[in-house]
């Protein structure tokens, strides 16, 4: 059974809902990632400096972030996501399981490599992910109908979930879907059982999502940032 939900807790349900806190900065937002392209379904982001003020933890959305991980929060990863009619896609239940780095090192722990939109991405050590923290900043109104988050409450706490197991974990979780409006923001604990389905009134559905991690890389790997 699907809920629909709003008051969640961070700690115990590894997702919850910060109602309006874009709105201050949401017309500066859309300013900033104006020059992206419009209709592609993920756009990795790296190296537009109007995004800095609204990341950092006097900003919008890096102030959030901080409330959870404290003042060294520091986006190191972020992507536009637009669901569209034309671009109106599925995503199956998954766990966001890789970081994206400056460049390739061998660290014992971290492997297998890829990399994507020309950026390194890299698994680290699970317990590094279970201390980080991913924002969802929502430009546009997420109702039922087009294609909110769908999440497994609790999830993050069961570690790294084998692929095999997924469904199981889901279905003793359950399943909720994070409903929003243009200017909330989402916060999740970045390991949790996650997916969406195509929009049944498919439109614009921009979102920013933006890993946030508070620590250094070991043995000379650099987080690329944003």
């Amino acid at each position: 059974m699907m809920d629909v939900i709003s008051e969640f807790d961070l700690s115990v349900d590894g997702a919850q809902l910060f109602r309006g806190a874009l709105l201050p900065c949401l017309s500066d937002l859309i300013e900033a990632l104006a020059g992206l392209p419009p209709a592609e379904a993920g756009v990795r982001i790296s190296g537009i400096e109007a995004l800095r003020p609204i990341l950092s933890t006097d900003g919008c959305i890096g102030r959030i972030a901080g409330s959870v991980l404290g003042s060294r929060a520091r986006p190191v990863r972020a992507i536009l996501f637009n669901k569209t009619p034309e671009a109106n896609w599925p995503l199956a239940w998954h766990q966001d399981r890789t970081i994206c780095v400056r460049q390739k090192r061998e660290v014992n722990g971290f492997g297998p490599w890829t990399v994507k939109s020309g950026m390194q991405h890299v698994a680290p050590p699970f317990d590094l992910l279970s201390r980080m923290v991913t924002l969802r900043a929502h430009i546009d109104d997420v109702p039922t109908t087009n294609a909110p988050l769908l999440i497994a409450p609790g999830s993050h706490k069961r570690g790294r979930v084998p692929i095999d197991a997924i469904g199981d974990v889901v279905r003793d979780c359950g399943t909720a879907a994070c409903l929003a409006e243009a200017g909330d923001i989402w916060v999740y604990s970045t390991p949790i059982l996650h997916a969406s389905e195509v929009s049944s009134k498919p439109r614009s559905r921009r979102v920013l999502q933006v890993d946030f991690a508070a620590e250094d890389l070991p043995d000379g790997l650099n987080w690329l940032g944003v």
